[in-house]
């Protein structure tokens, strides 16, 4: 008997049981990941990066359908450019990585390595826009991020070094930045939901969550199977904040100087985190078929007399597959068997299975397997791409409903504060409770329980009071315990 590598060994703990543990047996044995020398840093395997291009490929359709370009911009950022925005630099400079020598020569003036680009992007924008005409100016790029996370860690969710997208984009006017910020979250509600399959609620950040320089920030949050939540986009209202700083103007068309409005939006490789932590089982990953680099795996069943011909069936099937646009392969190893395939394969989440064997062949079939429910059914060949097309819709919806109803069910709301703690002490998940606007109810709550609020939602519905204060509340607020 051929024994087990250690790295593909199945998921030793239970998802219900012990959710971090199994949270890092899935990114490591899934072979989505592997950890950094650094602390806090990580190497992306390609399954992972293949589900992070396919993110980059729906995105960059939908950005560039809306007249947005991507381009590329320096990592390294002088500090001068950072203080020239005091509300950006007070919110970055506990996370900057600084480079201080160039060789052994110290550096005049100290770089930091980007935690974000506003401040080397707007430097640009001084030079590029000079008109109306120039507007508006609509940019987008790919790249890493460092910011000093060596606590807590946890690969995808929160380390050092991860990968994203940053749009900046500069207009004439305030009107056309609100919209701009709400397009990019629709955007980003689209590739949770559609794609990764992942519910998200919408909404505003407060005073005291929204991004460091702007003048309001809307988000997407999710939910996680052990009741936090996860930040999972977010596009903000930059205001004329750094158009002033950096002294981005323009003449309108009456010539007349006015400061452009600007907006930026971002979603990172958390997004990959929040994945595996809404889809994941005991058996490892479980990946919506829209994102899975591997969509289908073939896998014949035969004794040696049989192998030629169930091999010769088997990659037809295959071939036929990939022909028609599904991302399938087969596993012809000769060292495996056909139990331990269909556990490596369950592993690391592919959508949909296929076995054959000489009685299949026969029956002029084969048994169709999908992972999110492990329900098998025979299928004859000539309806195969038929049946293979409705699996995969089926269970794209199927784990997003999951999902949903996963998110509804734990949204509670608390009329006081007591009710507020005893939620997050028993069942977690989402607490929508009244809040006053004020700084001070927000910091205490997260300071004596834990929780943040995650947003504000655009709806304005009435609330009787403040949970923490009493006092008149300004709206609803949802709050959670979060990544």
């Amino acid at each position: 008997m051929v024994e087990k590598p250690k790295s593909l060994e199945g998921i030793s703990v239970r998802k219900d049981e012990n959710f971090s543990e199994w949270y890092t047996q899935v990114v490591l044995k899934a072979g989505l990941a592997d950890y950094g020398p650094v602390q806090g840093t990580m190497a992306i395997r390609p399954t992972a990066y293949e589900i992070w291009e396919m993110v980059q490929e729906a995105f960059n359709r939908m950005i560039k359908s809306t007249g947005h370009k991507n381009a590329y911009f320096p990592l390294l950022i002088p500090e001068s450019f950072l203080t020239k925005e005091a509300e950006h630099f007070e919110g970055f400079t506990p996370e900057v990585f600084w480079v201080t020598h160039s060789g052994n020569n110290k550096l005049g003036e100290q770089l930091a390595v980007r935690p974000t680009s506003e401040t080397i992007i707007y430097s640009f924008y001084s030079k590029w826009i000079r008109s109306w005409r120039d507007l508006p100016l609509m940019l987008n790029q790919w790249c890493n991020i460092l910011r000093a996370e060596i606590k807590a860690t946890k690969p995808f969710l929160r380390t050092s070094e991860f990968l994203w997208q940053e749009g900046h984009t500069a207009h004439a006017s305030k009107d056309e930045a609100d919209k701009e910020v709400m397009m990019i979250l629709d955007f980003y509600k689209e590739i949770a939901e559609q794609y990764l399959a992942i519910p998200v609620l919408q909404g505003m950040k407060s005073e005291r969550e929204k991004f460091a320089g702007a003048l309001y920030t809307t988000t997407i949050e999710a939910l996680m199977p052990d009741g936090k939540a996860v930040q999972s986009g977010t596009s903000h209202n930059l205001g004329q904040h750094f158009a002033k700083a950096f002294g981005i103007e323009f003449l309108d068309e009456q010539g007349q100087k006015q400061f452009v409005w600007q907006t930026s939006w971002g979603i990172s490789t958390r997004l990959l985190g929040a994945l595996i932590m809404v889809h994941g089982d005991d058996k490892g990953l479980v990946l919506p078929p829209k994102v899975a680099p591997l969509q289908l795996i073939v896998i014949p069943i035969y004794k040696d007399q049989e192998r030629e011909k169930v091999l010769e069936v088997a990659q037809k099937i295959t071939a036929g597959l990939i022909a028609s646009g599904f991302r399938a392969d087969i596993d012809v190893r000769e060292n495996r068997t056909p139990g331990w395939k269909f556990n490596e394969h369950e592993t690391k989440g592919v959508p949909l299975r296929i076995e054959i064997g000489p009685k299949d062949i026969a029956a002029d079939s084969v048994v169709l397997a999908r992972r999110d429910t492990s329900e098998k059914r025979q299928v004859k060949l000539p309806e195969l791409e038929k049946a293979v097309k409705e699996e995969m819709a089926s269970m794209q919806k199927s784990m997003f409903d999951k999902a949903k109803k996963f998110l509804d069910d734990n949204i509670r709301v608390a009329e006081s504060y007591d009710e507020f703690k005893d939620i997050l002490d028993s069942k977690k998940g989402f607490i929508k409770a009244g809040w006053c606007g004020k700084d001070s109810c927000e910091d205490k709550i997260k300071e004596e329980t834990g929780a943040t609020s995650r947003l504000i939602p655009f709806e304005h519905e009435d609330a009787k009071g403040c949970v923490y204060c009493g006092e008149k509340a300004k709206s609803y607020a949802y709050f959670a315990l979060s990544y």
